[in-house]
This record gives C-alpha cells, sequence and structure tokens, in this order.
C-alpha cells in the first residue's frame, strides 16, 4: 500500500510540475506572439507611409523640376526635333 502510494505522490509531483511548466510555455509564447504582432502593425505603418512618400515623390511636376534641374533636360518642340525618313520602295522592286 505504501509503494502504491509513494507511486500516486510522485504521479501527483509529476503532472504538477508539468502544468506548471506547460503554463509557463503558454505565456511566454503569447507575449511573443503579442510582440510580434505589435512589430507586424508598425512595419504595415511604415510600408504605407513609404507608399505615400514614393507617390509624393512621382508626381508628373517632380519629374519634370527635377529632370530640369538635375540633368539639364528641356521640353521636345519642332525646333529641337529632328525627324529621319526612311526611303521609299517602289512596289516592284524588294529591298535590299
Amino acid at each position: 500500500m505504501t509503494r502504491l502510494n509513494l507511486v500516486l505522490l510522485m504521479a501527483v509531483l509529476f503532472s504538477a510540475l508539468y502544468l506548471v511548466r506547460t503554463q509557463y510555455e503558454s505565456r511566454r509564447l503569447y507575449v511573443e506572439l503579442e510582440k510580434t504582432a505589435a512589430l507586424s502593425r508598425q512595419l504595415e505603418t511604415d510600408r504605407e507611409r513609404l507608399q505615400v512618400e514614393k507617390r509624393a515623390q512621382a508626381t508628373p511636376l517632380r519629374v519634370e523640376q527635377i529632370s530640369k534641374e538635375r540633368l539639364q533636360m528641356r521640353t521636345a518642340t519642332p525646333a529641337i526635333t529632328e525627324y529621319v525618313r526612311y526611303k521609299q520602295v517602289p512596289a516592284g522592286e524588294a529591298a535590299p
């Protein structure tokens, strides 16, 4: 009878220790999950902010301004446009 009581006591102690360990792991994983979710929300906010900044940087007016200032580009006009013409091949002849 004493052996049975000893075995049952050991089983109760083992299950109690296992329960404490499991609860500790559960709490640790929950905290880690919350930290990861907060980081995910922060990254999503940063991504949206960067997309807004990217859209602001790519406006046609800004692109034109930068191309004029930094690249010294100018608007194409008929006065500075060079047209290239190909020779017209008569219908009966083959092109070289």
